[in-house]
């Protein structure tokens, strides 16, 4: 791979809270996210969300999520690790798709640690050619996910469920703040609401529009807390026929009027 100069600022290794510093709706809510992920689960189990997809995790587990992933997950208080943040094309070995795979052996398991730690001493330190070295680290992560067998084997041919299930989660992933209602993604699915909520509610064990509202949710408190935009501008970005429904959505999901949230979360 090429060296390039720039790269450095593009990836960032962080504990695992950096995933939800401001509330475990951050990562509890059905989202996407503009970087690509991989989680390093160290210790602690939880439940994850992927693209309609939902498994258990437990110690020693790497999940890789490209940008534009729509997932969720429960981490339990017990549950430490750390995330690996890249940003732009995937110029390094990972996969196109979501992956999870359990290290089973201490040596990888050993080796894993090592590289996340690397990579945080080298964007601490900032020695000379640093940002080359983070970049070496990257990939010999990429690497380490590659070579590790998936204890599933070989993919099994997905049901009609789960490719319906799958396909209403790439929807609501791809639109921004997923403006369209439930019945108006299942008539494009060429299916009845009844069955996509029967559909999604046995694959991810929440309601088709259930997850449309997290992803609404997740949204709307995001632009909130991180944006300077005016409320009456965030309803209509994310397709809120006025700002007082958005007021009625925010309150009803969120407790607080969207004003009040904004300011609760920036006197923190």
């Amino acid at each position: 791979m090429p060296f390039d100069p720039n790269l450095s600022s593009d990836i960032h290794a962080a504990p695992l809270s950096w995933l939800a510093p401001d509330g475990a709706w951050q990562t509890g809510l059905a989202h996407t996210r503009r970087e690509h992920l991989l989680i390093w689960i160290t210790r602690g189990q939880g439940r994850i969300c992927v693209n309609g997809v939902q498994r258990g995790f437990g110690p020693y587990n790497a999940i890789f999520l490209p940008a534009g992933t729509l997932w969720s997950a429960e981490f339990t208080r017990q549950c430490l690790g750390q995330v690996l943040s890249l940003s732009g094309p995937l110029t390094l070995p990972f996969p196109d798709t979501p992956v999870q795979k359990r290290f089973t052996s201490l040596q990888d398991q050993v080796r894993l640690t090592a590289l996340f730690e690397a990579i945080s001493r080298e964007q601490d330190a900032q020695h000379p050619l640093w940002n080359r070295s983070i970049q070496a680290h990257c990939e010999l992560a990429a690497i380490a996910l590659h070579r590790q067998p998936d204890p599933a084997g070989p993919a099994a041919r997905q049901t009609a469920a789960q490719r319906l299930c799958h396909a209403y989660c790439r929807r609501i992933a791809g639109l921004p703040g997923a403006q369209a209602g439930m019945a108006g993604h299942a008539a494009a699915l060429k299916v009845t609401p009844t069955h996509l909520t029967r559909v999604c509610k046995a694959e991810t064990g929440k309601s088709a529009a259930a997850l449309l509202t997290e992803r609404q949710l997740h949204a709307a408190r995001s632009l909130l807390i991180y944006s300077d935009l005016p409320i009456r501008d965030i309803a209509a970005q994310l397709g809120f026929g006025s700002a007082a429904y958005f007021t009625r959505f925010i309150s009803q999901h969120a407790g607080q009027t969207p004003s009040a949230l904004r300011k609760a979360t920036r006197n923190k």
